[in-house]
């Protein structure tokens, strides 16, 4: 298989359910063993049950520090090694125009989409710099770069993960570690319904494939730069948009 894994360990967070499943499935068809994280403990043992290679749950709450320690150890524990964090974990928010956004709201979306990977990062990386090698890969939204209305907390925490994504792929880029990001379109997961249909449709139209994407199709794009093959690539934010970002 193209951009072999085998006797790598990677950490897919969210990966329950959606985007995350379809990635964890892609990286164990590769030859990974992943562990499957999710704050949704039963959900994360039947996904891992599931994908099988020695796929493991993991419970974690990317939203704590504390709690990303702990699982990256457990990992390390089990595992002996970390080559792959995919930080694909978020949540949509509450759909409304930012004068009915909250500072809750608010507080809440920044915790999980914008600390919850820097917490794994900040938490895996001195393991990585330590061997010499990783590949980090952080799933933010076409809705980081363009804004989608009714959504300014969640556009802007993805907005912020693609910042973040080169700054730290610039910390690290003398040390064999490869920071990278994917920014989907509308992907048909449980995560759409967070959103009215009136969202989905407006996110819809302006895809120029006039389709929704597929949790599969981002698997792809995330299989090739968790890999060793994406070797020359770091700090950078791949689209998978069906055309409707072109920059």
């Amino acid at each position: 298989m193209a951009f072999e894994l085998s006797g790598q360990t990677a950490i897919v967070t969210g990966a329950a359910a959606g985007i995350g499943e379809a990635i964890a499935r892609r990286l164990v068809k590769a030859g990974a063993v992943v562990a499957v994280a999710d704050m949704n403990l039963a959900g994360a043992t039947a996904t891992a049950r599931s994908i099988g290679g020695d796929s493991f749950p993991l419970q974690i709450d990317i939203s704590r520090s504390e709690s990303a320690n702990a699982a990256v150890s457990e990992v390390l524990a089990r595992r002996g090694r970390i080559d792959i964090l995919v930080n694909n974990a978020g949540i949509a928010g509450k759909a409304a125009p930012i004068w009915e956004q909250t500072d809750e709201d608010w507080k809440t979306i920044i915790a999980v989409n914008l600390l919850g990977a820097v917490y794994c990062t900040r938490a895996v990386i001195p393991h990585m710099r330590s061997r010499k090698y990783g590949r980090i890969v952080n799933v933010a939204s076409i809705a980081g770069k363009e804004g989608n209305p009714n959504m300014s907390p969640y556009s802007a925490t993805k907005a912020a993960v693609i910042a973040f994504t080169k700054s730290v792929g610039k910390e690290v880029a003398t040390e064999g570690i490869c920071v990278n990001a994917v920014a989907p379109a509308v992907i048909r997961t449980q995560i759409l319904d967070q959103l009215t249909e009136q969202q989905v449709d407006y996110m819809t139209q302006r895809i120029p494939m006039r389709r929704t994407g597929k949790p599969e199709e981002i698997a792809a794009v995330v299989h090739f730069l968790a890999s060793p093959d994406c070797s020359f690539v770091t700090g950078q934010c791949y689209d998978a948009s069906g055309g409707r970002a072109t920059y």
